[in-house]
């Protein structure tokens, strides 16, 4: 429904650049946030000390930084405010992680306070996965929200201290390897003992993207022999570089060895269809026909049941997760393997995958974390507030009273979802109109956004979206 308090309106076209003014000093807020399992926080005291250097007031919700191990008192040293949250929500720009508990559906924790109405005009940074859960864009719109979306980063170089998903990957593909280990009946090192030789565990790790070649670097300094497989053909030197096999394509898989059916030097923004799955022109795996899901659980099924941990990464952005191995694949398994699914929070990468929740198929152990970052709290929000430190940089016009909103600007453009009470961004747009949904808003017409918006990919391989 629209909100009463905002008028939704189209865009002009062709748009000019756009800055939000406000009072002297911008105002920053810093949320605590609720949703239930959620411990990271979107800036820490460092970051705001350097924040309040620059003349930012910065205002913190009391106990925002307590589950991260940072101190009302440490926001206090580092100059900032700690407020309660209807202060904090009165701020020009408000950052969280997983943005305010009145813009989405997400499971609230027991001690999660008042919903937050972030005021009209107002710019709101958070990871909001809009184009897989598009109603989040029409709440911000309908409120008058400017949104810039954490997961639509653009894969460009100036954008590569501000990618959030890449440093959440990193934290999930190393917890996830810890977490299998715990529950893995075996140790995962060659031990040669008085007692005898314990052979090393032997780890699959599906999906060579940042959480997967993290999880593959990791299991490797724990000991284990490991395997690698994407569907990229050149993620296969990367699982190389780190000690690990790389799983390649057969000519019993019905493939042909990773050569491209047609395209392959077509660089223009088409597609092309490699011999396993589809690669876009920019290297990142896309959504594959059933045939091709078809041929790699084939290829898969002997790795599978020959491993003793299997950890999954593969997604497509906004999409439901590839399902690269089916029920019977674990059943074959043998008895005490563990899988750990990644993607569980679209569907998972396995056919009994339930997002936090343990399966049991026989003696086999299916986990589907899906808060794998915030179980390192502490670097997590480390990384995390660096990434947003970095696009409050550019975002902060030449240390001025101004908020830099600019549609045409190769950073913000691409992130900005919602803004002067339209869904703006192209892809949320056709998320939308898919549903069918009648967002009380006006959509703008996507050709006024700049850029390709490709940035909803969040590209590190298409192999995963793991935080």
């Amino acid at each position: 429904m629209r909100s009463a308090r905002t008028s939704p309106r189209t865009s002009a076209s062709p748009r000019a650049p756009i800055t939000a003014r406000f009072k002297p000093l911008v105002r920053v807020g810093i949320l605590r946030e609720d949703e239930r399992g959620e411990r990271r926080v979107a800036l820490v005291p460092h970051s705001v000390a350097q924040l309040v250097e620059r003349g930012v007031e910065v205002m913190v919700e009391t106990g925002a930084g307590l589950a991260s191990g940072h101190t009302d008192d440490a926001y206090r040293d580092a100059g900032a405010t700690v407020s309660d949250r209807s202060e904090v929500g009165r701020a020009e720009v408000v950052v969280g992680v997983r943005g305010t508990n009145a813009s989405h559906g997400h499971d609230l924790g027991p001690d999660s306070g008042p919903a937050l109405a972030v005021p009209a005009g107002a710019v709101h940074i958070a990871l909001f996965d809009p184009v897989w859960n598009p109603a989040t864009a029409t709440w911000l719109a309908a409120n008058g929200v400017s949104a810039l979306s954490l997961e639509l980063v653009p894969r460009i170089t100036r954008a590569q201290d501000i990618d959030v998903l890449s440093s959440m990957a990193t934290i999930a593909g190393y917890e996830a390897v810890l977490l299998a280990a715990s529950r893995l009946p075996k140790l995962f090192p060659l031990l040669m003992t008085a007692a005898g030789t314990l052979a090393p565990a032997r780890v699959l790790v599906l999906g060579a993207g940042v959480a997967g070649l993290q999880a593959i670097a990791t299991a490797r300094r724990l000991g284990a022999v490991v395997e690698g497989y994407d569907v990229r053909p050149a993620a296969a030197e990367q699982i190389r570089s780190l000690g690990a096999r790389s799983v390649e394509p057969t000519a019993e898989a019905g493939t042909d060895n990773h050569r491209p059916v047609s395209g392959s030097d077509d660089h223009d923004g088409g597609e092309a269809e490699t011999a396993i799955g589809v690669e876009d022109a920019g290297g990142y795996a896309t959504v594959q026909s059933t045939e091709a899901e078809a041929r790699q659980r084939r290829l898969l099924t002997p790795h599978v049941a020959g491993a003793d941990v299997v950890i999954t990464t593969a997604a497509v952005p906004g999409k439901v997760s590839p399902q690269l191995v089916s029920r019977e694949m674990v059943e074959a398994m043998q008895p005490g393997s563990v899988i750990v699914d990644l993607a569980a929070e679209r569907g998972g990468n396995t056919a009994v995958t339930v997002a936090d929740e343990v399966v049991m198929i026989g003696a086999v152990t299916v986990l589907g974390p899906t808060d794998l970052a915030s179980r390192a709290a502490h670097h997590a929000s480390q990384m995390f507030s660096n990434n947003v430190a970095r696009l409050l940089d550019q975002l902060l016009v030449d240390d001025s009273p101004t908020v830099n909103l600019d549609p045409d600007h190769d950073v913000i453009g691409p992130m900005l979802v919602s803004h002067q009470g339209a869904v703006v961004h192209p892809q949320v747009q056709a998320a939308l109109e898919t549903l069918g949904t009648d967002s009380g808003t006006v959509v703008s017409d996507s050709s006024t956004n700049g850029n390709d918006r490709n940035s909803v990919d969040d590209g590190r391989s298409a192999t995963e979206r793991s935080s």
